[in-house]
């Protein structure tokens, strides 16, 4: 029975990594007008994400499967914490049409039950976070000198009398993101999976592939019109400049077996145009806070959830639980204490106020 649910929750989650990640990789060639329908995009991208999965997932895969944590510490329980902690994460987020780093909450959700036994290789651990930081970093400056470079030397002018050629090119690096994403994004789902004794690596990249390419197209709907509408607009020619960047580096992660953020990388690479051209005024739009926020606390969120979890059913530690349970009340009181505060004075302010 537990294997059927940690099956099902898998496949689940395999379709919500799909409308998060993938989806966000064709974002910029829709955004830009390359694809004019968006349903046109995510056939695409769940075409070339499935082959993704299928040629080069394998090495990410072994990296969530026993990478971070000792794979005898993974039991079919334990994948159904890690598959579900992982999957609230971001299915709330795609909720919000939000791009979320599917890598993030899964490992997040491994590093919860590794944190809960006591057992995390601590070096693999923060060589993936190393890179969780530099790689969008490099994104974002990578975009930021080429759109100075590109407006230095009027590139535009000479570009536009390719468009045809522009376009293709744009459709093509689109195309080959969703397939980096396929390579580093379905290990996310089947490692756990892996990791048990379910599935072997080749089964578990095939059937994951397929589902991550279901849920980019029936799901992604949301997320890329967050990338490719409503942070800021792009030319053609910026757009080549995202997803490949973005595709070229998720790539060599994956060859190396490193689970990183395509949605991160993608999105500061756009965040780097828009303060290129617009200054730090993109940062105020309320869309780029919002995600910033929903970066810093997801991986938080699928921590603390499967830790709480394994501590619940596996270990039946009730001071822990209590523990938790007073700092969510307390955290939740004090959010809600805030918000009064705010309201309060807002309406001292509208309405008047003193002796």
């Amino acid at each position: 029975m537990l294997e059927i649910i940690a099956i099902i929750i898998s496949f689940f989650f395999a379709m919500n990594i799909g409308a998060s990640g993938a989806a966000a990789s064709m974002g910029v060639a829709y955004g830009s007008g390359a694809i004019l329908r968006p349903r046109n995009a995510l056939i695409l991208c769940a075409i070339f994400v499935f082959l993704g999965a299928v040629i080069g997932g394998g090495e990410v895969v072994k990296t969530i499967s026993s990478g971070i944590i000792p794979s005898s510490f993974i039991t079919i329980k334990i994948v159904v914490i890690i598959l579900f902690s992982a999957t609230i994460s971001l299915f709330l987020a795609n909720l919000l049409g939000i791009p979320l780093s599917t890598s993030e909450v899964t490992v997040g959700s491994v590093v919860g039950v590794g944190i809960a036994y006591k057992a995390l290789y601590i070096d693999s651990l923060l060589w993936i976070v190393m890179f969780w930081i530099i790689v969008p970093i490099v994104a974002f400056v990578i975009a930021i000198i080429f759109i100075k470079l590109f407006h230095a030397f009027k590139l535009a002018e000479k570009y536009s009398l390719e468009g045809k050629i522009v376009t293709y090119l744009l459709v093509f690096a689109g195309c080959f993101e969703a397939f980096s994403a396929g390579m580093n994004n379905v290990a996310n789902s089947v490692g756990p999976l892996v990791s048990a004794g379910l599935l072997s690596v080749t089964k578990g990249t095939i059937i994951g592939g397929i589902f991550v390419a279901i849920g980019a197209l029936f799901l992604g709907r949301r997320v890329l019109e967050t990338n490719g509408k409503k942070i800021t607009n792009f030319s053609k020619i910026e757009g080549i400049l995202i997803s490949g960047t973005g595709a070229t580096l998720v790539t060599i992660a994956s060859i190396f077996g490193i689970p990183v953020p395509l949605t991160q990388i993608t999105t500061s690479s756009i965040l780097g145009i828009g303060i290129a051209k617009s200054g730090a005024n993109v940062f105020q739009q309320k869309i780029v806070k919002n995600m910033l926020m929903v970066w810093l606390i997801s991986p938080l969120i699928s921590l603390t959830m499967s830790y709480f979890l394994v501590k619940l059913f596996i270990t039946s530690d009730l001071y822990t639980i209590f523990v938790l349970g007073s700092l969510l009340i307390a955290t939740l009181g004090t959010i809600s204490l805030m918000k009064a505060s705010r309201q309060e004075r807002r309406t001292v302010h509208e309405e008047g106020g003193g002796i």
